[in-house]
């Protein structure tokens, strides 16, 4: 299906690897030019290299920077003053005791997951509307609305833009911007996918079977039974990014695998 996105720019944060990157893959399969995003302008250069290789027809390039830094964001908002799209995809998670949580733990995660997509939607949206055309994207999870408790710092990061993006949103009324939220479930980064691996090292067994062990031992409320590919989400992404997604607004659309048992 064609998204009728060719010739969009977007930024995506934090997309050298896992969710971010198959966003990033997914659009510019579409003809947008992404920059993609990463703290360590290596990584950035070499996604970018690897996304011209397969999509000539696209412009892509490396908008390395710490988002959490304000020099280097404002940085970044001079080299790159517009854009048509805005995933903010960036952040941090960790297993954590609620007891183990500093003040510092929690004003870090406050910072990368809540704080700089803010300052960047601070940035890009007005010009958004000023255009009448663009869209903004947050990354949360599951974690947002059925905390598990494992790793309450994130969560209530990832509950915070659930609730920025509606307030957003209702700033886009009546024009062709919107601005809405992804909630991914358990899906396979490459951090995880060397996790179970490592689980399972003495199984001679290919990977779907370690997966569905690793599934039914440790998330058998999955619905699933196996991890999200970031590839899905990346479709889902470009979708909403796309024309056919305006009625999109203030949603927190839920790609979670069947992880959050209620109705809505």
């Amino acid at each position: 299906m064609d998204m009728n996105l060719q010739g969009k720019t977007a930024l995506v944060t934090g997309s050298t690897k896992g969710i971010g990157k198959a966003v990033a893959l997914e659009l510019a399969s579409e003809g947008v030019n992404v920059l993609i995003n990463s703290r360590s302008r290596e990584e950035a250069e070499r996604t970018v290299d690897e996304i011209r290789k397969a999509f000539p027809e696209t412009s892509p390039q490396a908008a390395a920077a710490d988002l959490t830094d304000i020099t280097q964001r404002e940085a970044l908002f001079e080299q790159h003053p517009q854009v048509d799209i805005l995933v903010n995809n960036m952040g941090i998670y960790e297993i954590m005791g609620y007891a183990d949580a500093t003040d510092e733990i929690w004003e870090k995660y406050f910072r990368t997951n809540v704080l700089a997509a803010n300052a960047l939607c601070r940035f890009y949206l007005p010009r958004m509307l000023e255009n009448n055309n663009g869209r903004v994207i947050f990354i949360a999870s599951e974690e947002a609305v059925m905390p598990s408790g494992q790793m309450p710092q994130y969560a209530v990061t990832k509950s915070a833009l659930l609730s920025l993006s509606r307030s957003l949103s209702r700033l886009t009324a009546g024009t062709e911007v919107t601005v809405n939220t992804i909630m991914p479930g358990p899906t396979l980064s490459e951090n995880v996918q060397q996790i179970i691996e490592g689980i399972y090292a003495a199984d001679n067994i290919p990977f779907e079977e370690k997966e569905k062990k690793f599934m039914a031992g440790n998330l058998p409320q999955s619905e699933l039974q196996r991890f999200i590919r970031p590839s899905e989400i990346g479709k889902l992404a470009a979708f909403i990014c796309s024309p056919y997604g305006a009625a999109f607004r203030g949603s927190a659309v839920r790609m979670d695998g069947g992880m959050v048992p209620t109705i809505y």
